[in-house]
C-alpha cells in the first residue's frame, strides 16, 4: 500500500450527501442549543425561586395537593407595625430593563418578550423569534432539500421533547423555574414548537410529494409513502384546529381532536420511519410525570353550590385549609347532571386559611355564567336551590361532590417585596386578585408580616358591567376591608360600573368608592399611584374625604374616570420601595396593563425601585 502512496480522496462536491448520517448530527446539535436555552432560564429564574423558598411560596401544592391541615403560620395576637422604608435599587435596574419586552400590540397573544423574551417565564429575549429561526437554521444549513428533504424531517421529529415539554401541567421545568411559570403561562412555546413541527413536516413531505411527481413515482401505496402522508394530514389537522377561534369557542371538540389526533400521528410516523422511536420516549416521560403527579393531587370533596345571582355561581369546597398559593387555580369537574367528564379552570378566590381574612376551611371558587357548563351549573344551582326551600323552609346551598385537579399557575410577584401595589380586575378577573388581596392583607395584619413584608398600600380596583356584580364578592371584601381598618396598611377600593342600572344596590364597603363610568386608564391609575401629592397638607386633605365607614356612589367626569385619584385616597409613602402591578380579566385589559407598566417603568422604573407585572388572561 505505501508504495502506491494514500488512497484517492473524493471531493466533497462530488459525494454523495449521506442523509441517515448528515441529518442526525443536526436532531443532535438543535436539541443541545434549545436545552441550552432552557438551561439559562432556569439558572436565571434563581434569585427568584431563593426568595419563593424563603417566603414558603416554593412547590407549595406542587407535590401534595390541596391538604385539610395548615400551615404552621400563626397570628401574632394583633401586633402591627409600618415596616421599614427600603429602596430596590437592583431589582429596580433589572425591573426597569425589562420592562421594554411588555409591549403588546392588539389583536396578538404574546408580548413583545414572548414573540420578539417573556418577563418571568424564560428569562432572554427572542424565545419565539430565536426557536424559529433555530429550527429553520438546522432544516436548511447545508442541506440539499430540493434532492433530499429528509433534514427537515429529522428536525420536525427532534421537536417532540419541546411540544410535550411546554405542554404537560404538571411540568418539570414549572416546578424549576419557581412560581408563576405554570403551564398556562408556557404554553405559547407548545403551540408554537407544534408549529414548527409542522413547518419541518410540511417541508418534508412537500419536497417528497413533487419529486414523486416529477418522476412519475406513486405517492400511496408503498408502506413508507402512505404512512408519511397519513402522519401529515393528521399533524395538519392538529394544527388547524390548535388556532386561537377554535379553542376558544370549539374547545371541548378542540380538545378531543388534539388528544386522538396525536395518538393517530404517533402511530403513523413511527409507521413512517425507524427514526422516529428514540424521539418519542422523551415525551412518554414527561406525560408519565404529568400522570404521576396528578395521582397525587386528585381529590374528591364535598362542596356547596351557592348561586350569588342568574350570573354568578360560588362553589365552596370544604375541608382544604392549606396546599395552594394565592392566585392559583385547580381544574373543577362537579359530578351532576351527566356532565362527569367535563373539567374546567377555575381560580380560587380565598387564600389558605392560615393566611387569609375570612374565617373557613374551604376553598371558593366562582363560575360565572360565560358558556354551556356554567350555565348548567348556575340553572342546576337556582332549581335546586328552590327546591330545597320549597321542602325544608330554607334557603341553603345545595350540596354537590366535586373532583379537584392542582392547584396550578400563580403569581409570580410576591406582592410582600413591594410597597405600592395596584390590583386591577375586569368582570371574573377579580377572582384572581382578590386570592392576592386576600393574602397580603392577612400576611400584613393577622400574621405581623412574619416574612417582612414590605407593603405600605394597595389600590384594588374592580371594572364590571353592573352594580349587582358587587354582591358576588362583597361579603369577602367586607371581611378584607375590617380587617385594614385601623392598621398599618392603607387599602383603598375602587369600582368602575359601565351600565347605570340599580345604582341602589350597592353595599356598604369600607373604603371603597363606585363609579359609573367607562373603564378607566390603567396608565393612569398607574401615574396617579406613583405621582407624589404637591403637599403633605393636601394628602391629608384628601385622605380626611374618605369614609372609612361608607362608600360613596358617584358618575364622574371624563378626566376623573381616568383613574386620576387614587393618591388622595392613599397615604404617600414615597418612593423607591417598588410598585406590584397584578391584572387579571380579558385581553383588553391585560394587554393595556403590559403597555401601561411598559411606558412608566422605562421613563420612571428605576426612581420608584422597580414595576412589577403579573397579568392572568382570563380566555382559552
Amino acid at each position: 500500500m505505501t508504495d502506491f502512496g494514500a488512497p484517492p480522496v473524493i471531493p466533497t462536491a462530488l459525494q454523495q450527501y449521506n442523509s441517515y448520517v448528515e441529518d442526525p448530527k443536526w436532531q443532535r446539535k438543535f436539541s443541545i442549543i434549545w436545552a441550552a436555552g432552557v438551561g439559562i432560564a432556569v439558572l436565571a429564574s434563581i434569585p427568584q425561586v431563593a426568595r419563593a423558598f424563603k417566603n414558603r411560596r416554593l412547590f407549595r401544592g406542587s407535590i401534595t395537593g390541596v391538604t385539610e391541615h395548615g400551615s404552621n403560620y400563626a397570628p401574632t395576637g394583633g401586633v402591627d407595625f409600618k415596616p421599614p422604608r427600603t429602596r430596590r435599587r437592583i431589582w429596580g435596574v433589572v425591573d426597569t430593563l425589562w420592562s421594554s419586552t411588555l409591549w403588546t400590540l392588539p389583536g396578538v397573544e404574546l408580548d413583545l418578550g414572548q414573540s420578539a423574551s417573556s418577563y418571568g417565564l424564560l428569562d432572554f429575549p427572542g424565545v419565539l423569534t430565536s426557536y424559529l429561526a433555530l429550527v429553520i437554521a438546522c432544516i436548511t444549513m447545508h442541506a440539499p432539500l430540493l434532492d433530499n428533504p429528509n433534514r427537515a424531517g429529522f428536525l420536525a421529529l427532534a421537536q417532540f421533547p419541546v411540544v410535550f415539554l411546554f405542554a404537560t401541567k404538571n411540568s418539570i421545568l414549572s416546578l424549576l423555574l419557581g412560581p408563576g411559570n405554570g403551564y398556562e403561562k408556557l404554553n405559547y412555546i407548545h403551540r408554537w414548537s407544534g408549529r414548527g413541527m409542522f413547518i419541518g413536516a410540511a417541508v418534508h413531505g412537500a419536497l417528497w410529494i413533487n419529486n414523486h411527481v416529477s418522476y412519475g413515482l406513486p405517492i400511496l401505496g408503498q408502506q413508507k409513502e402512505t404512512s408519511g402522508v397519513a402522519a401529515l394530514g393528521v399533524l395538519c389537522v392538529l394544527v388547524l384546529t390548535s388556532f386561537r377561534p377554535i379553542r376558544r369557542f370549539f374547545y371541548q371538540w378542540f380538545f378531543v381532536v388534539h388528544v386522538l389526533g396525536f395518538v393517530a400521528f404517533y402511530i403513523t410516523v413511527c409507521y413512517h420511519t425507524i427514526y422516529a422511536s428514540p424521539w418519542i420516549f422523551p415525551p412518554l416521560a414527561f406525560y408519565g410525570f404529568d400522570i404521576l403527579l396528578r395521582m397525587f393531587r386528585y381529590r374528591v370533596k364535598d362542596a356547596t353550590l351557592v348561586p350569588v345571582d342568574s350570573n354568578m355561581t360560588l362553589i365552596h369546597v370544604h375541608d382544604c385549609e392549606d396546599g395552594w398559593v394565592a392566585g392559583q387555580h385547580v381544574r373543577l369537574r362537579v359530578f351532576f347532571s351527566g356532565r362527569v367528564f367535563e373539567s374546567h379552570p377555575l381560580t380560587i378566590v380565598n387564600a389558605p386559611a392560615s393566611s387569609s381574612c375570612v374565617p373557613g376551611n374551604s376553598i371558593t371558587l366562582a363560575a360565572r355564567v360565560v358558556g354551556d357548563w356554567t350555565s348548567a351549573i348556575n340553572k342546576y344551582a337556582l332549581t335546586e336551590q328552590e327546591r330545597l326551600r320549597v321542602e325544608k323552609d330554607e334557603q341553603p346551598g345545595v350540596p354537590v361532590q366535586v373532583m379537584i385537579d392542582g392547584p396550578y399557575g400563580g403569581s409570580r410577584v410576591d406582592l410582600g417585596e413591594y410597597e405600592s401595589v395596584l390590583l386591577i380586575a375586569g368582570g371574573s378577573g377579580a377572582t384572581f386578585t382578590l386570592g392576592l388581596l386576600d393574602d397580603i392583607v392577612a400576611r400584613c395584619v393577622k400574621l405581623g408580616r412574619p416574612h417582612g413584608e414590605k407593603t405600605r398600600r394597595i389600590e384594588f380596583t374592580w371594572c364590571i358591567r353592573s352594580f349587582g356584580a358587587i354582591h358576588w364578592f362583597a361579603p369577602m371584601l367586607m371581611e378584607i376591608a375590617n380587617a385594614v381598618a385601623g392598621t398599618s396598611l392603607d387599602l383603598h377600593i375602587s369600582v368602575y360600573v359601565t351600565c347605570l342600572c340599580n345604582p341602589e344596590d350597592v353595599p356598604p364597603i369600607p373604603n371603597m368608592n363606585v363609579v359609573a363610568t367607562t373603564r378607566p386608564s390603567i396608565t393612569g391609575l398607574l401615574r396617579d399611584l406613583v405621582t407624589p401629592p404637591s403637599s403633605m397638607a393636601a394628602s391629608a386633605s384628601g385622605k380626611a374625604d374618605v369614609d372609612v365607614e361608607t362608600q360613596s356612589v358617584e358618575t364622574e367626569s371624563d378626566e376623573s374616570a381616568l383613574g386620576f385619584s387614587a393618591s388622595s385616597r392613599l397615604s404617600w409613602v414615597g418612593l423607591g420601595g417598588g410598585v406590584a402591578v397584578c391584572a387579571a380579566g380579558p385581553e383588553s385589559l391585560t394587554r393595556e396593563a403590559h403597555n401601561a407598566v411598559a411606558r412608566v417603568s422605562l421613563t420612571r422604573g428605576v426612581e420608584l425601585g422597580g414595576v412589577a407585572l403579573h397579568t392572568e388572561l382570563f380566555a382559552i
